[in-house]
């Protein structure tokens, strides 16, 4: 028991280290963005007139907003909310949002609407967009704003009695697109990839399916370096295959075809998701992940075995080094 003890106790350590480093590079991005943002006269609350379409064509800063945006899933709605402690409303998430990337909007959904540049429509819109809707039959103007994260879909607070969540965009009113036209510098640069996620295979991946489901990029990132060391036609002696190393079984279940990095990638997310609401913790969803959610439920806790135990401080480990 000693020897548990002191896995838990490691344990504890990296996820406190982990929080202090996410919360330290949101401060650092967020200094970078105010340069860049800076440079392209949208500080403060933005001009209507600055042109604002994504730097470079690359998608770099469309990801990091959606990866900020990702950070506020499952916060409860509350009208009137800008303060994710205690809920937030539609424009409350966007504001808050582009705050945390250093880049000032107003407050109401209406006032939003005016920022930055109008996108033609749903087909040329990019991940970070803003997509706003008139939603009041009896009172004409705009009343609703969302985040565009591709693919049809966005993530917004929808109502009262509802979350953060991703949903579909369906026909929005008016788009709007706020980020800095000109290319961020190099030191924004970095820091707008996914500070520790630059260079790391498959990154972009991490972040889209961490957005879609609520998990940090980071520890997805960890998994995959944990599992497979990126290795998408990886086979381990059990049979489990792929980037995230998927038992036959539970990749049926899933829907998941374990060799393709970006389903393997998606389905992950999605079962890291299930097993952390199902056991309430990060670590107790790695033990699940890697000995099954069975074993963690007979145990109590992370089970007792020396794989187990290790498999979960690896990818802890690694998971902080990459945030």
């Amino acid at each position: 028991m000693e020897g548990l003890t002191a896995v838990h106790g490691r344990i504890a350590e990296i996820q406190n280290r982990i929080l202090m480093l996410s919360a330290s590079r949101t401060s650092s991005t967020s200094a970078a963005w105010s340069s860049a943002a800076s440079a392209a006269g949208l500080t403060g609350t933005t001009a209507a007139g600055a042109s604002t379409s994504l730097g470079a064509g690359d998608g770099t800063a469309g990801a990091r907003v959606v990866e900020a945006a990702s950070r506020y899933l499952r916060v409860p709605y509350a009208w009137g909310g800008t303060d994710p402690a205690s809920g937030l409303d539609c424009s409350g998430l966007v504001q808050r949002v582009y705050k945390d990337l250093g880049i000032d909007l107003p407050r109401t959904s209406s006032q939003q609407a005016t920022s930055g540049t109008p996108v033609a429509n749903l087909a040329e819109a990019r991940a970070g967009d803003l997509v706003f809707f008139d939603n009041s039959s009896s009172r004409a103007g705009i009343d609703h704003v969302g985040i565009y994260i591709g693919n049809g879909q966005m993530i917004a607070a929808p109502q009262e009695g509802e979350v953060v969540k991703i949903q579909s965009v369906g026909n929005p009113t008016l788009i709007r697109r706020v980020l800095p036209d000109t290319p961020v510098p190099t030191a924004a640069a970095a820091a707008v990839a996914g500070g520790g996620l630059g260079g790391v295979p498959y990154s972009d991946l991490f972040v889209s399916a961490g957005a879609r489901h609520g998990v940090q990029p980071a520890l997805l990132a960890a998994v995959a370096k944990t599992e497979s060391n990126f290795n998408s036609s990886a086979v381990s002696s059990a049979g489990a295959t792929g980037l995230m190393q998927f038992m036959p079984a539970t990749a049926r279940g899933l829907g998941v075809d374990a060799a393709d990095p970006a389903s393997a990638i998606d389905g992950a997310a999605r079962y890291l998701r299930q097993l952390t609401d199902q056991f309430g913790s990060t670590s107790l969803a790695l033990a699940a992940y890697n000995a099954g959610p069975g074993a963690v439920s007979r145990a109590g806790g992370i089970p007792p075995h020396g794989e187990t135990q290790s498999y979960v401080t690896k990818v802890l480990s690694a998971a902080e080094a990459y945030s």
